[in-house]
């Protein structure tokens, strides 16, 4: 049967006896964790959460988009979830039988707790829930998930929820494969590094070069060498990673772009760069996942001064138009003046370092970027197109560049305010 990583994993037998033996016990379950419509699991997960909130010792999802979508939902549900503790009922927004049925099966009227989560909500709301993980979940003593790569954008928020509770990123692995560990929980997850575990596959690792600003085809994101063992690898070095499993991929390209940070004993420490094939390219310009990233961080600077918060992004490379030129979708939380607006638009475009693209603005062979503010809630219907098109959310990352028509069409018809560059005149 096909299904993602972990869709399997949560149904094995593997899961049971790990729990078991760690003694650590998910608060939903099977029927919860299993059941494929996520706004009626989450909002069940947060509701047995809570009535085991004493319990709790530690807050884990896949992606930390996961746990960030999950307490977006809770300030706008926090009341019925408490209604529900008060009176030991499951909401009837929550339709699945078999799910309902499980959820009841452990819940009981607890109106003490109610009025407590309810009192403590009421104060969170004053600060904009900060620390709500902390105040909800006392006993809690870190978040655990995979927080690198492009969910490095949900870290900001979800430090917010966090307060000082500590941010554990998780192992690095992918569908095909496990790949390394983090042999140092307690570093901050922008700076973790894995290290390789041999036995998981057989690794090899194709050498990848940056080019020159106006070498090869604008497609073309690295030039590349023969592959190498797991034993020639070079700290300082990028490569993509290769995949020989025992499960009879064979020299499977992953699309990971790693770089060798050190050694562990004899085995490479990976840091994560981004996915290959992510590009916003027009011309002989070439920006990956992580130059949007960075760029995108810089211009969402301004927000935080006017108390605004950048809720997510994407991009796209438009080409229908000549001179093409870059597209930056945003959605925002909070008001924010039009002038400081025009002034991220004009901050990110400056911020593009690649010599392609700053020699191509300059001589106006790509376009002035264009920053298209969009609805609340516009992201939620993006993951809602994918989740009706059978991704699970425990696998779902917001993409950072598409030219997927579906979406654009969704971030089209949302997007309320449109901002033009004036960086380069």
């Amino acid at each position: 049967m096909a299904g993602t990583a972990t869709t399997h994993y949560f149904a094995s037998e593997e899961f049971r006896m790990k729990q078991e033996k760690t003694k650590l016990f998910t608060c939903s379950p099977h029927e919860v964790i299993s059941n494929g419509d996520y706004k009626q699991t989450t909002y069940c997960h947060l509701l047995l959460g809570l009535f085991f909130h004493k319990e709790v010792e530690c807050i884990t999802s896949t992606f930390a988009y996961s746990i960030v979508q999950a307490f977006s939902s809770f300030e706008e549900q926090w009341e019925d979830i408490c209604k529900d503790i008060k009176e030991g009922n499951v909401s009837s927004k929550i339709t699945w039988p078999k799910m309902r049925k499980a959820v009841l099966d452990i819940i009981e009227p607890n109106p003490i707790l109610a009025s407590r989560i309810e009192a403590i909500c009421e104060g969170l709301q004053g600060s904009d829930w900060f620390g709500l993980v902390p105040k909800l979940w006392p006993n809690a003593k870190y978040v655990y998930s995979i927080m690198t790569g492009s969910m490095q954008h949900y870290l900001k928020k979800l430090r917010h929820y966090c307060g000082s509770l500590p941010l554990v990123s998780a192992e690095y692995g992918s569908t095909e494969s496990w790949i390394g560990v983090n042999l140092d929980p307690s570093l901050e997850p922008e700076k973790v590094t894995f290290a390789v575990m041999p036995t998981f596959s057989y690794f090899e690792f194709i050498p990848l070069y940056r080019q020159d600003q106006y070498s090869g085809s604008g497609s073309v994101d690295f030039i590349e060498d023969d592959p190498v063992p797991l034993s020639q690898v070079k700290v300082g070095q990028e490569y993509e990673i290769v995949l020989t499993t025992f499960t009879g991929l064979y020299r499977y390209r992953l699309g990971d772009v790693v770089e060798v940070s050190g050694f562990h004993n004899e085995t490479p420490k990976l840091k994560f760069i981004c996915r290959r094939k992510l590009l916003l390219v027009v011309n002989i310009d070439k920006n990956t996942e992580k130059d949007l990233q960075l760029v995108v961080e810089k211009g969402s600077q301004l927000l935080s001064k006017h108390r605004a918060e950048l809720v997510d992004f994407t991009s796209h490379a438009k080409l229908t138009h000549q001179p093409g030129h870059y597209v930056i979708y945003w959605e925002i939380k909070g008001k924010v003046e039009e002038r400081v607006l025009c002034e991220c638009c004009r901050e990110m475009d400056a911020s593009f370092v690649d010599p392609g693209y700053v020699v191509s603005r300059r001589t106006n062979s790509i376009g002035p970027l264009e920053l298209c503010i969009v609805e609340r809630g516009t992201f939620k219907k993006i993951l809602d197109y994918f989740i009706g098109n059978g991704a699970a959310l425990s696998q779902f990352k917001t993409p950072r560049c598409t030219n997927d028509r579906t979406l654009l069409k969704i971030l089209d018809l949302y997007t309320v305010k449109r901002f033009r560059s004036t960086a380069y005149g």
